[in-house]
């Protein structure tokens, strides 16, 4: 199969510089396909396609998208961007060649993975916007659920449950509210930027823009620049708060039998070892930002090879957030609260500061009033 730029090299290096696209790839089929349809009614509208051709190849690219994991990307085709015009040819012969023209594989596989993004951040959005719902839930029923507040992992003032669910609600709304600036940053249309330096064509960026979604074009030179810049939920500290709160100390949750695993050698083990998995799986987003962004540090302006080696951590980001998403909320759903654990808890020790402040109401400095009542006996 012909390779778009036209080269055949040597074995070993041609395994070596695809990698694992071809396999990778198969999350861009559709959006590259939707870029090209895009693509080629432009080109029909400048005159480079005809209207009979343009149907064509929007037919068959439109047939690739439902075939989904049925259609064939092999390490020979490099990607899926050559996987499908080779279709094409194969389908319609020169008319299959003409869909790459004024394009490079630069501003095709972008584009692409922006509307990856672009789905991928609507779909966590939804999970974390789920996420909160199911909180607001267990924060309305537990409004009056007393639990103590610790500090340095000591028990330190009165709490409730409904504040300790409100604080992991108000950071996921900061999480949501940071998605959309994300977003915004990634709705930007690469496509007609070639390879960062433009093309002596009249291309219709705007249409192909607007065709696409896209809330305006982005800037030739700066498209290639870009990537790897827009390409986090932690929900480690709700996952650790729930593994600690859960343990027969302190036993003020507890997860269904059905949602925990057992242990090979005692038989009364129920571990929340989807909690720990959460926790972990946390780090490794961590992880794959950080190995996106050593990628494309230092690099000089305009495309380099490098920037291939980021789609594997970004589409495993956004599989892995998704996923924790998901879970967190099957395992709010079916948390127990022990009520009378929590309320037990909630020795008299807890309310010292209170009674500091009630001093100083009645007129007591903070200060003697703190001395008065550390010194009480207990």
């Amino acid at each position: 199969m012909a390779k778009l730029w036209q080269k055949e090299p040597n074995r070993e290096i041609e395994r070596f510089t695809v990698g694992d696209d071809f396999i990778l790839d198969r999350n861009l089929l559709k959006y590259d396909c939707l870029g090209s349809i895009a693509h080629a009614k432009m080109l029909c509208k400048i005159g480079i396609l005809t209207k009979e051709e343009m149907d064509s190849l929007v037919c068959e690219l439109n047939k690739i998208i439902k075939m989904k994991d049925n259609f064939a990307i092999k390490q020979s085709d490099e990607d899926c961007h050559t996987a499908i015009e080779n279709y094409l040819t194969e389908k319609l012969g020169n008319m299959g060649k003409k869909i790459h023209t004024g394009r490079s594989r630069n501003d095709q596989i972008l584009t692409a993975i922006r509307l990856y993004e672009k789905n991928g951040l609507k779909e966590i959005k939804l999970a974390v916007l789920n996420l909160i719902k199911t909180l607001a839930c267990i924060t309305e029923k537990h409004h009056d659920t007393a639990i103590p507040g610790y500090t340095h992992m000591q028990k330190a003032m009165p709490s409730t449950i409904a504040m300790l669910f409100n604080a992991y609600s108000e950071s996921l709304k900061d999480d949501a509210a940071f998605l959309d600036d994300i977003y915004a940053i990634i709705d930007q249309s690469p496509l007609g930027s070639a390879a960062g330096y433009g093309i002596n064509l009249y291309l219709d960026r705007e249409m192909c823009s607007s065709l696409l979604g896209f809330k305006k074009v982005q800037y030739t030179t700066y498209v290639q620049n870009s990537r790897g810049k827009f390409e986090f939920l932690v929900l480690s500290k709700m996952s650790a708060d729930l593994l600690l709160f859960s343990t027969a100390e302190f036993g003020y949750f507890s997860l269904p039998e059905k949602l925990t695993t057992g242990s090979s050698i005692m038989p009364q083990k129920k571990n929340p070892d989807v909690l720990e998995l959460i926790r972990a799986k946390s780090k490794l987003v961590a992880g794959y930002l950080f190995q996106a962004d050593l990628i494309q540090k230092d690099l000089i302006s305009g495309y380099n090879r490098d920037l291939q080696l980021i789609k594997e951590p970004l589409f495993r980001s956004f599989a892995v957030t998704e996923e924790c998403l998901k879970i967190t909320d099957l395992v709010l759903n079916n948390l127990i609260i022990n009520k009378e654990k929590c309320k037990a808890a909630c020795t008299e020790d807890i309310y010292k500061t209170d009674k500091a402040l009630d001093l100083v109401k009645k007129g007591f400095a903070f200060r003697d009033a703190y001395k008065q009542i550390k010194e009480q006996p207990e």
